[in-house]
């Protein structure tokens, strides 16, 4: 692993999926303290993504309004507001963390983080959060794609369906293991230290 040009990438750890709502992913505060202590020494070189729902179903594109046809009370014209934000021991660190919206799974839809990822050299990603199959699978193949080798911390990395979510992690293991580093988040801190 060389961390000399990384960035740490956290998907969509927010309240409308730690905090009591159809979309609860009951494992998200397990790996909270993972994801803090990978963020507190380099605040500054972390990227926070958060999934921001339509105010309503008519306003999404495609099969995305069939998605919140099923997930009304997802809707933000149905949700306080604040459910979109980052839980509060993430929000600690913004600034200097950086904060991308997206109205989709991928955070490469509109171009605009590659973009600033690649003005500042980035290539390598440490990708984090939620869920493993879902969002944290889109970030992952589109950095892949893009070129970014990815660091994945597996104990940083959390769903809602322990099934999936362990099939996904012996997928990344098993199939993109040049592309791809799995490791823990201890090994990520051992070589931030290591290469001070």
């Amino acid at each position: 692993m060389n961390f000399t040009n990384c960035v740490h990438l956290c998907v969509d750890m927010q309240r409308m999926f730690a905090e009591e709502t159809d979309w609860h992913v009951e494992t998200l505060a397990g790996v909270l303290p993972a994801i803090e202590a990978l963020t507190e020494p380099h605040a500054a070189r972390t990227v926070f993504t958060r999934f921001v729902p339509p105010e309503r179903a008519e306003d999404a594109q495609g099969s995305w309004q069939e998605y919140y046809e099923a997930w009304p009370n997802m809707l933000r014209e149905r949700m306080a507001p604040e459910m979109v934000d980052l839980v509060p021991s993430l929000q600690r660190f913004v600034p200097p963390a950086a904060v991308i919206d997206k109205p989709v799974y991928s955070p490469w839809w509109s171009g605009a983080l590659h973009q600033q990822l690649q003005a500042k050299g980035v290539d390598t990603l440490v990708i984090t959060g939620g869920e493993t199959e879902v969002c944290v699978l889109s970030t992952l193949m589109g950095a892949i794609d893009l070129g970014y080798h990815v660091v994945l911390p597996k104990d940083a990395v959390c769903s809602s369906a322990a099934e999936t979510h362990a099939a996904m992690l012996s997928i990344y293991d098993s199939r993109f293991g040049i592309q791809l580093t799995a490791c823990t988040t201890q090994d990520v801190l051992d070589q931030w230290r290591r290469e001070g």
